[in-house]
C-alpha cells in the first residue's frame, strides 16, 4: 500500500495550466485502490485548496466533497501513537514534525512507500521509501 501526501491531493484539483501532466498524474494515481492518507492529510488539503489566496481555490462545499470521495480509503486518525511516533522519526532523522507525522501515519496504515512531491525522492526512512510522482511518472507506480 501506498501513502499520499498532500501535494498529491493538490495536484488533482489544480486549475492551473502548468500543473496539467501533475494534475492528470495525481488523478491516475487517486484512480488506484491500494493508497491511504491521514486526517492530516485531508486537513492540510483542505486549507490549502481553499485559501482565498489560491488560484482557483475551490469553495468549501467542493473541498468537503472532494475530502469525503477520498475516505473510500484507509484514513489513518491523528492519535497519541501516531504523535510518538512523529517525534521518533523527527529526531532520528531531523525531518519537520508535520513531515513526521504523515511518515508515522504511513507506517501505521502499513504503507511500504509515500508518494510525495515535498520529501526526498528515493529516500527510505526503516523501510518507508518516498516516491515523487512526478518525477519519471511512467515507471514510478
Amino acid at each position: 500500500m501506498r501513502f499520499v501526501d498532500t501535494n498529491v491531493l493538490i495536484y488533482a484539483v489544480s486549475a492551473a495550466v502548468e500543473d496539467a501532466g501533475k494534475q492528470r498524474r495525481a488523478l491516475d494515481l487517486l484512480g488506484t485502490r491500494d493508497l491511504a492518507l491521514s486526517v492530516q492529510v485531508l486537513q492540510e488539503f483542505y486549507v490549502q485548496a481553499t485559501r482565498p489566496s489560491r488560484p482557483g481555490a475551490l469553495a468549501h462545499e467542493e473541498a468537503v466533497n472532494f475530502t469525503e470521495a477520498l475516505q473510500r480509503f484507509p484514513v489513518q486518525a491523528i492519535t497519541l501513537d501516531v504523535m510518538r511516533a512523529a517525534f521518533i522519526i523527527r529526531e532520528r532523522f531531523g525531518l519537520s514534525y508535520w513531515d513526521s507525522a504523515i511518515l508515522a501515519a504511513a507506517r501505521m496504515c502499513g504503507c511500504d512507500a509515500v508518494y510525495s512531491e515535498d520529501l526526498s525522492d528515493e529516500q527510505d526512512y526503516d523501510g518507508l521509501r518516498v516516491i515523487n510522482p512526478f518525477t519519471h511518472p511512467s515507471n514510478r507506480v
